[in-house]
């Protein structure tokens, strides 16, 4: 039975810890280490040479005193060298009282006339001094007879100026270096407090670092970084993020496509990468509220504006054009069946009525009634489109004209009525001018010559809409509450809630930028205004594909 290969010794890796806060802390550690050592190194260099001067010029100071001793010439040349001479007796004096190593007082031919051992007295110095004889300070570091040491030599000079031998001090050079030994701990102590102080902030800034990356490896945040820039550019949504200063600080792929920008936009205001306008109102928070409509070339955007923790926010932007290409050809259908839903109550009545007359054999009767019935109809439909270009409000009205017939209410537009089809958006014209219709036929249901008039006019880029009533009218105490939800005068129906229908009509007027008010109309009766700004594109433009509207725009028309 073959033995089992043993497996190979596992070799000792020195990984750095996963998490930031570590990783940052052994970092700032190192560097405050390495800092340290390195001031230190750069300290401890220059330190050596600084004693070595400071020490030769010790030394050059105590000649130069010894020096300008007059008597010290004198007894030069009045007496013999001797261990008891005046000489002696006076350098000795000076060394002693100066702390100096020695003090060689020598003659004009180099002959010591002082040292610290007496046995020298009378020899010859070890050293040149023809330099000190010569008129000139030296100040070096030597070795003599008593070692190395930092020297300070000047020339001895009479009363008379002339130069009668020359003065040598010497400050040994071991007590320099005792100095620098004896600094060594206090530097490395005040070396070791610096440490500790960076130890201490390196671990104040890690642990600030750890809350700010919630604790993630620089693996894990490298990941969402590439990852978020993926999700970014990757999405079929158009995302905006600004600083706190209100500038653009990214655009991913489909946002510079929607708005018609590049990167070239990164690091300016909105109103400066886009141009004045609702677009750059929106993105820069001037407009608020959610699912914001703004239109952006021949584009229909739906934005929405969310704030962030610094002070900064991201917009995001949705391309409703196509979809709602779609949904303005569903309300057009749907505006369609109702109308025609509405004419087959009429159409039946009438058939009732010429099946009448021609079995009462009133047939002149009968082709009266057609030719009204078929003149009406055709006067209603063309004064319509006459006025309102938009075929999708055109058939809304006409249907809603059929409606009003059928209820025993005359529903006019308007002779002030112009509006061309240039709508942006005209699947949520469609909703606020449906609502405000119904109300007003609820509110004259019943009464005496009832009639609602309604009239559309653009003013620029503009579009106003008014809708008035012969009802009973608004009190003035409730002319905001109507505009609440849910608030009605009337009992809800068992299928549906009442107090919808206003609401609805302020909000999508409020979310296109413009206003919904109701005041009293002209002989009595109620007057709804509804602006939009910027609901039409500009004269000569093409318009948009289609209407985008705010969410909502599809609720289903009601009181």
């Amino acid at each position: 039975m073959g033995m089992s290969p043993t497996p190979p010794a596992r070799r000792l890796r020195l990984r750095l810890p996963r998490r930031v806060f570590s990783q940052v802390l052994l970092m700032q550690l190192a560097i405050a280490a390495g800092v340290t050592v390195l001031a230190t190194g750069l300290f401890l260099a220059p330190l050596g040479d600084q004693l070595d001067d400071q020490a030769m010029r010790r030394a050059l100071a105590i000649a130069q005193t010894t020096a300008q001793q007059p008597q010290l010439a004198r007894d030069l040349r009045g007496t013999a060298p001797s261990p008891d001479g005046p000489v002696q007796r006076e350098a000795e004096r000076i060394r002693k009282a100066t702390g100096a190593e020695y003090i060689v007082v020598l003659d004009a031919r180099g002959v010591r006339w002082s040292h610290t051992d007496p046995e020298r007295i009378g020899g010859l110095v070890s050293t040149d001094p023809g330099e000190a004889l010569a008129g000139h300070d030296v100040m070096e570091i030597d070795d003599g007879t008593l070692g190395r040491s930092a020297r300070g030599k000047v020339p001895l000079r009479d009363d008379d100026g002339k130069i009668v031998g020359a003065v040598s001090v010497g400050i040994a050079y071991d007590s320099v270096r005792a100095r620098l030994i004896h600094a060594i701990p206090g530097l490395f102590a005040y070396a070791g407090g610096a440490l500790a102080v960076g130890a201490l902030a390196a671990w104040l800034i890690s642990r600030r670092v750890q809350r700010q990356t919630r604790d993630l490896a620089f693996s894990d945040i490298a990941a969402l970084l590439a990852e978020r820039e993926a999700m970014l550019h990757g999405i079929r949504e158009g995302v905006v993020a600004l600083d706190r200063a209100g500038r653009v600080r990214l655009l991913n792929d489909e946002a510079q496509r929607l708005l018609g920008i590049g990167e070239e936009a990164v690091g300016h205001s909105p109103d400066l990468a886009l141009g004045p306008g609702r677009t750059a109102d929106v993105l820069a928070g001037r407009v608020t509220g959610t699912d914001l409509l703004t239109v952006r070339g021949r584009r229909v955007l739906v934005a929405n504006r969310m704030p962030t923790d610094d002070g900064g926010a991201v917009a995001t932007l949705r391309d409703r054009t196509e979809l709602d290409r779609l949904g303005r050809e569903l309300d057009s259908t749907r505006g369609l069946i109702d109308a025609l839903r509405a004419q087959d109550h009429e159409h039946a009545n009438r058939m009732h009525t010429l099946l009448g007359l021609l079995e009462l054999e009133m047939y002149d009767d009968a082709v009266e009634f057609v030719g009204e019935v078929v003149g009406d109809h055709r006067a209603t439909s063309e004064q319509v489109t006459e006025k309102i270009r938009d075929p999708l409000l055109a058939a809304l009205l006409v249907g809603k004209a059929t409606v009003a017939a059928e209820r025993g209410v005359a529903l006019w537009v308007s002779d002030g009525t112009r509006l061309p089809d240039r709508l942006i958006d005209p699947r949520g014209l469609v909703t606020v001018v449906g609502n405000l219709v119904d109300n007003a036929l609820d509110a004259v249901a019943g009464a005496p010559h009832a009639r609602v008039e309604v009239e559309l006019r653009a003013e620029g880029r503009t579009a106003v809409l008014v809708v008035r009533d012969t009802g009973p009218g608004i009190p003035p105490e409730h002319r905001e509450s109507i505009f609440t939800e849910g608030w009605s005068t009337k009992e809800p129906p068992a299928h549906r809630e009442r107090g919808i229908g206003l609401s609805l009509v302020r909000r999508l007027a409020e979310r296109q930028g413009g206003s919904a008010d109701v005041g009293e109309a002209p002989g009595g009766g109620a007057e709804f205004t509804v602006v939009l700004p910027e609901a039409l594109t500009e004269p000569g433009a093409e318009p948009a594909l289609s209407g985008a509207s705010a969410p909502g725009s599809t609720e289903e028309e009601s009181e």
